[in-house]
């Protein structure tokens, strides 16, 4: 079992540097008013929010997200996540959970388990998720149809079919056909907006993702409800600059799950502030090497990531400027000079046994 796990009462109401290192630390806070900001934003115009338990995997940060009920609907990519919300569903703050993958045969007896307890949607982009949801109820004690949303790929090229093809006039028409499952909605992920610099940017992609739902939902019988589900967290940013109407059968739904305490891959978009990151890695100072004005963390790929922006490399010092995570190996990280700081002495920063908080570029 984790140390954390195991020994967390011991921490309770110690300072930051108590910590074992590397670990990740969360103000509060700044958390609530992140998550306060995109309820406010989805609130004043009147749409649906899913939030996506990725980031945080806690049943406390999943509870804010919902707004202790005011939104019902979740989306997870893993098991584990699932299971870490069925408390919320029996609390009867939590409806429905979207499964994040395109589904394949080996998850859906674990879905249709946990479909018991909490009802789960699915997500299909190619005619062969519909034959496998067919060959599942011939063989499977019957809940029904599965309720699915169609993935449609706005750019990421991750999943999704493509709009305006026949590929996708084809799916829907033969999702609509089938006996198996009910066509509930669009959705997709502008995963590739994270690399935006700027609202205008970010604007342009939040339009791609509306425009590429509704290719899909235009072709659907106006009689019949649809959500089209839209989302990442930096145009979620971006959501009440959204002007486009939607079709009368249409309900609009926002998704996203880093909001809550965002990076600097979210500060490079120029939508929010270095002050509005929630999270910060505590790391600690390994060794330091004078004679290339460097230093060595206990904090590497698995603790940081190997993602990118617009700041210089893989993490940046939050208290000593000019400083950042320069290279990486599993366990290790180097710091290193910025461009802008040349002038810095690592001898004079920083010292074997330093504890270093560092804001990270992707959580």
């Amino acid at each position: 079992m984790d140390y954390s796990l195991q020994h967390h009462k011991a921490l309770i109401g110690q300072p930051i540097h108590s910590l074992l290192t590397p670990s990740i630390t969360i103000s509060h806070p700044v958390l609530k008013a992140n998550i306060r900001r995109l309820h406010d934003d989805v609130s004043s115009i009147g749409i649906a929010f899913r939030p996506h338990v990725k980031t945080l995997k806690c049943l406390e940060a999943t509870r804010m997200m919902l707004g202790n009920g005011d939104h019902r609907k979740v989306v997870a990519s893993t098991i584990p996540e699932i299971l870490g919300v069925l408390p919320l569903a029996q609390e009867g703050l939590l409806d429905e959970c979207l499964y994040g993958l395109p589904v394949y045969p080996s998850i859906l007896p674990r879905l249709q388990e946990i479909r018991r307890s909490l009802p789960i949607t699915l997500m299909i982009d190619s005619p062969q998720h519909i034959q496998v949801l067919e060959d599942f109820a011939d063989r499977s004690e019957s809940f029904g149809p599965w309720r699915v949303f169609i993935k449609v790929d706005v750019g990421s090229h991750r999943a999704g079919v493509v709009p305006e093809t026949a590929a996708l006039s084809d799916l829907v028409h033969e999702a609509q056909a089938s006996k198996a499952l009910q066509v509930i909605g669009f959705y997709c992920h502008a995963g590739h907006s994270y690399s935006s610099r700027s609202e205008v940017e970010v604007i342009q992609v939040l339009e791609a993702e509306l425009a590429g739902v509704l290719s899909g939902a235009k072709l659907i019988p106006r009689s019949q409800p649809l959500i089209v589900s839209i989302g990442a967290t930096p145009t979620a940013h971006a959501i009440t600059k959204l002007r486009r109407l939607l079709p009368q059968n249409a309900t609009l739904e926002l998704h996203a799950g880093n909001f809550l305490v965002n990076n600097l891959q979210q500060v490079s978009t120029s939508l929010i502030g270095l002050e509005q990151q929630a999270i910060r890695i505590c790391a600690e100072v390994c060794s330091v090497y004078p004679e290339r004005n460097e230093a060595l963390l206990n904090a590497g790929v698995i603790a940081l990531s190997r993602e990118t922006s617009a700041f210089e490399g893989f993490g940046q010092v939050v208290d000593k400027q000019g400083w950042a995570v320069v290279r990486l190996s599993q366990e290790h990280g180097i710091i290193g000079r910025t461009k802008s700081a040349e002038h810095r002495n690592v001898s004079l920063d920083f010292k074997d046994g330093d504890r270093v908080l560092l804001f990270c570029q992707h959580a």
